[in-house]
């Protein structure tokens, strides 16, 4: 069986870029590995709604910064759209501050932009082989995390504690977090020391992705 047909009968593709060379690379990739796909671009987020009501892509390469929003606004759109379209992350983030809100508001892959062509064109051809694109770093971290979670049980959080992490992640300072649950400085670091010790974490900065991880927060 030759690439060709090897590859899915996808008609319409859309790539999400705001940077001109980026976005021409993409169109370039898609249009080499599905040579009869009809590429939309759009460089914003606006756009991308634009592309999307006038014709629903099968295929998505959308990136998550863009000048009037995130990429994860058009990922929903797509994924709560009825069809079941293969939508794609295309950026140069592999943490866990993209990756778990993209993942969970319904991309079907992750590809980092900073990798080689062809490793880019043979993830994609992967899809017709029911193969999900995912650059290798973010396979290596979702593995990671898949093993954490079936050694280590989930530590449980109260309603309180879930509630201060949560305003935590969204950037509030200890006295915001006691103004907004009406409790006083000292109840509040305690509420923020007791999530500290429970899920072993050190920083602000830290609290942010343990909190995306858990579902409290969606992209920040």
């Amino acid at each position: 069986m030759t690439e060709s047909t090897a590859t899915p009968a996808l008609q319409h593709g859309l790539v999400v870029e705001d940077l001109e060379a980026s976005a021409a690379w993409l169109c370039d990739v898609l249009e080499e590995v599905f040579p009869e796909m009809a590429v939309a671009q759009a460089g914003c987020v606006a756009e991308g709604r634009q592309a999307i009501e006038a014709c629903t892509p099968q295929l998505a390469l959308i990136d998550l910064g863009l000048p009037d929003g995130s990429g994860i606004e058009l990922i929903r759109q797509l994924a709560h759209g009825g069809q079941t379209p293969h939508i794609i992350v295309s950026t140069i983030y592999a943490d866990d501050r993209h990756l778990f809100p993209a993942l969970r508001a319904g991309a079907t892959g992750y590809l980092l932009k900073d990798q080689a062509r062809e490793r880019v064109t043979k993830s994609l051809r992967g899809i017709a082989a029911g193969e999900p694109p995912l650059s290798p770093r973010v396979a290596q971290r979702l593995l990671r995390i898949f093993a954490q979670e079936q050694t280590e049980p989930e530590v449980p959080l109260s309603p309180r504690e879930r509630e201060v992490l949560t305003l935590i992640a969204k950037g509030f300072r200890l006295p915001d977090v006691a103004e907004t649950m009406g409790v006083t400085r000292n109840t509040a670091a305690g509420y923020i020391k007791a999530v500290y010790r429970k899920l072993n974490i050190s920083s602000r900065a830290e609290a942010a992705l343990e909190a995306s991880r858990l579902g409290l927060v969606g992209d920040l």
